[in-house]
């Protein structure tokens, strides 16, 4: 993983718009309706060029290619996992979104009605037998991909730095009907997604963990005591550290956030309660929220809270829920928050969370917005390395 040696390197943490004429066949495929297989397969492809190629340009030094072939962050490993059933209908959830909503029900009656632009309900996957990796031909076409776009970048002038591939964690998108116990089934889903852990270092590209359910399990829910969400997040950072085993801790990005999007989010956790168990995980950099005005306050944590050798923090320094664009100023200053903190080859400038996480003809940010704040990323970064190497 590359540091920021000789200036702050920019990130973001994947997910990126797709393209309104690959949402549209994307919606037939997930519906199981007739569709062009070979024409959409080459639209991925595309979008993926297309992506990397704006990344680049917009002055983001360590690229992904925006999952633009998956239906979702999470349940993309629908089609990777066999031992799963069906959709149950059942939408996802999370406690702490529901503690949310029944406090704010009139607000979120209309906010949740924007999930209806998705290609794909969200909906809860059943464990019904044996959970074994299948996805080895969808994750070859992501390598691919996102190989070839790299290339062609570079071969039209660009840079790029460094690349990623997200992959989701063990936790949050199934419901167990099979295994003895949650922590048994966990553990098999587990070793599952190491094989797409380890394909994707393998490939020569980071790994990504997204990992929204660490913060999940610690967060409020009506139906644990707080000894039991301990004890559940302490389960979940053993079975993920345990997947993740022999792989370079350098080659590892691990995402954390809180769910929900735009909303008055009264409910969030500190961070400051996250961290030390979030850097248990055997990752080289950490990525988490910090545009988010509920939690702008929370780099004074770090003065607490010593890295280990090698720890990389990727705080979010771009709203993932609003369409205003950051002031380069702003982020230049943030920048230098956490490098006075943690050392400057210790940041890098990245996002708060993916920008469209779900296939969405409506994602929270609009498309042009996204390409502006990664702009605005990039000079904030420049702004921060002048004075952090003079």
């Amino acid at each position: 993983m590359q540091r920021s040696s000789e200036r702050i390197l920019t990130t973001h943490v994947g997910s990126l718009a797709r393209p309104r004429d690959l949402l549209e066949v994307m919606r037939e495929k997930e519906h199981g309706r007739p569709y062009d297989a070979d024409g959409y397969t080459e639209r991925v492809t595309a979008a993926v060029a297309e992506v990397v190629d704006k990344q680049v340009d917009a002055g983001i030094d360590v690229v992904t290619d925006g999952e633009m072939g998956k239906v979702s962050f999470l349940t993309y490993v629908k089609d990777r996992l066999s031992g799963f059933a069906a959709d149950s209908g059942e939408k996802l959830m999370p406690p702490s979104w529901q503690v949310e909503i029944d406090a704010f029900p009139e607000y979120y009656a209309g906010y949740l009605g924007k999930y209806t632009e998705q290609v794909s309900p969200m909906t809860t996957m059943v464990c019904t037998g044996p959970i074994s990796y299948v996805g080895q031909e969808q994750l070859a076409t992501d390598i691919a991909n996102l190989r070839a776009a790299i290339a062609g970048a570079e071969e039209s002038g660009g840079h790029v730095t460094e690349a990623f591939l997200p992959s989701t964690s063990p936790s949050g998108f199934g419901r167990n009907e099979h295994y003895g116990s949650h922590g048994e089934y966990l553990q098999a889903v587990a070793e599952a997604l190491r094989e797409e852990y380890l394909a994707i270092v393998d490939a020569g590209f980071l790994l990504q963990v997204d990992d929204p359910w660490l913060i999940e399990y610690l967060s409020e829910n009506p139906g644990t005591t707080p000894e039991q969400r301990r004890a559940d997040a302490e389960q979940h950072v053993e079975i993920l550290s345990h997947a993740l085993r022999g792989i370079p801790r350098e080659k590892i990005r691990l995402h954390t956030c809180y769910g929900l999007n735009h909303g008055p989010r009264v409910h969030d956790i500190d961070l400051r309660d996250v961290a030390p168990l979030m850097l248990r995980i055997p990752a080289g950099a950490y990525s988490f929220e910090v545009a988010n005005p509920r939690h702008q306050h929370e780099w004074k944590i770090w003065r607490d809270i010593p890295l280990e050798d090698g720890q990389i923090l990727i705080p979010g320094l771009l709203g993932h829920a609003t369409n205003y664009v950051e002031h380069p100023e702003l982020i230049a200053d943030q920048i230098e928050q956490y490098a006075g903190i943690v050392g400057r080859e210790n940041v890098i400038a990245g996002a708060d969370c993916g920008f469209s996480s779900r296939a969405s003809f409506s994602p929270e940010v609009h498309p042009t917005v996204v390409w502006e704040k990664f702009r605005a990323l990039a000079a904030g970064a420049e702004l921060a390395s002048k004075r952090l190497w003079p």
